[in-house]
């Protein structure tokens, strides 16, 4: 009679486990699959509400409400480098929700290599059950270098160095800027400027300023210029066109300014209001009898 109470209150147990873990239904999701080694790592976790009343979450440092479990390919724990405050996020019965989070500015993602993540979500109360989400795998390229110079800044004793790299993750050769400490080697900043055509070099220099210019082939008929500052903000992004005598080209003026020479600037307004009015011509007229 004992054994069989005993198994009775193991069996309402493991119900009642699973009626708490099953009031959520959650997902992981990657922006990507292959990133740059320091650039952002953007997961989104999706719930959706099965529990039957709204439900607001609410954690805090110590107990946060989403949280992350992140390895590499030798199943070890990546150290973290602190933990998200997520705020509150309150879900209406039935309804689903997504949160984005920048998995780079939780844990130490700056060396090459393969990692798994997966998150928990914890339900409101001192005792919420858990519900893990599914698990993603992803790797960090350290990408092949295009080119790199160390610039100083106007802060006393602070060096930066630019990083052109060309990274293919998605079979898509893309041109990437990273901006990094010198003193430390950790990046600043890591983005994409775009996919780029690799059949005409990229031109890179610096101006008076200390910023960056980078010229590159973005389509067949068209050329991007950036900007990027010693912060590692894109501060500009132009488009330009093949010009009447060759392919587009940075000057640099004998003060040390930058500019595009060889080049008809593109103008997304002025391209729009000409096709409209090819597209106007092209109408046929009414007809009438």
């Amino acid at each position: 009679m004992t054994r069989i109470l005993s198994r009775a209150l193991v069996l309402a147990s493991v119900l009642c486990c699973g009626v708490a873990h099953g009031q959520l239904a959650t997902s992981l999701r990657l922006s990507k699959t292959q990133y740059l080694a320091g650039e952002p790592v953007i997961a989104t976790v999706s719930i959706t509400n099965h529990s039957g009343r709204d439900v607001e979450f609410q954690g805090f440092m110590e107990r946060p409400w989403l949280d992350f479990a992140l390895s590499n390919s030798r199943n070890e724990p990546v150290a973290p480098t602190g933990r998200g405050i997520f705020g509150k996020m309150k879900i209406g019965a039935g309804q689903s929700l997504n949160r984005q989070v920048n998995l780079s500015a939780m844990f130490q993602l700056n060396d090459p290599g393969n990692f798994s993540v997966s998150g928990t979500v914890r339900m409101p109360g001192v005792d919420g059950a858990t519900t893990v989400t599914n698990r993603v795998l992803f790797s960090l390229s350290p990408g092949r270098p295009y080119w790199t110079q160390k610039v100083g800044t106007s802060r006393l004793g602070k060096v930066r160095e630019f990083r052109v790299l060309n990274f293919s993750g998605d079979q898509k050769s893309q041109l990437y800027v990273q901006v990094t400490d010198d003193r430390t080697g950790l990046p600043i900043s890591t983005f994409s400027l775009g996919e780029a055509l690799m059949v005409r070099k990229p031109s890179v220099t610096v101006d008076n300023g200390q910023r960056l210019h980078v010229l590159f082939l973005a389509t067949p008929t068209s050329w991007l210029h950036c900007i990027v500052d010693t912060d590692g903000r894109l501060v500009r992004r132009d488009i330009h066109q093949r010009g009447p005598q060759g392919d587009p080209f940075l000057v640099t003026s004998p003060k040390g300014e930058v500019t595009v020479g060889n080049s008809i600037p593109y103008d997304p307004k002025a391209e729009a209001e000409r096709r409209a009015k090819i597209r106007k011509l092209s109408d046929r007229p009414a007809i009438t009898y």
